[in-house]
């Protein structure tokens, strides 16, 4: 499952996390964003009792996207315990996003 994250709900859905936290950071408007956000999904689904999933959408989040400094989508955020642990930017497959949670939070 993947959770919509916002300003909102940012700290009990991330900062409070018990689990590692992996964001997806897209816009309705980028072609790979859209493209990235089936395998996004299905890696959630399979890795979902072991990490939490969140998507921020920055034309509804910008402030999030700021705080991140996000310069280009898609983007991605790891975070554990609170802490940005690793970023990375741009499409990957289903195979690569798996390794690259893998390496980040080995």
């Amino acid at each position: 499952m993947v959770h919509a994250i916002t300003s909102s709900n940012f700290d009990q859905e991330v900062m409070q996390s018990t689990k590692p936290v992996i964001l997806d950071i897209a816009a309705s408007w980028c072609g790979p964003c859209q493209m990235m956000k089936p395998i996004f999904h299905q890696v959630a689904e399979e890795l979902k009792d072991t990490y939490t999933f969140g998507q921020v959408d920055i034309d509804e989040s910008r402030d999030l996207a700021i705080k991140f400094g996000i310069t280009s989508v898609p983007s991605f955020i790891f975070i554990k315990d609170g802490v940005i642990v690793g970023k990375e930017r741009g499409y990957m497959s289903q195979v690569d996003l798996k390794a690259k949670i893998e390496q980040i939070f080995a």
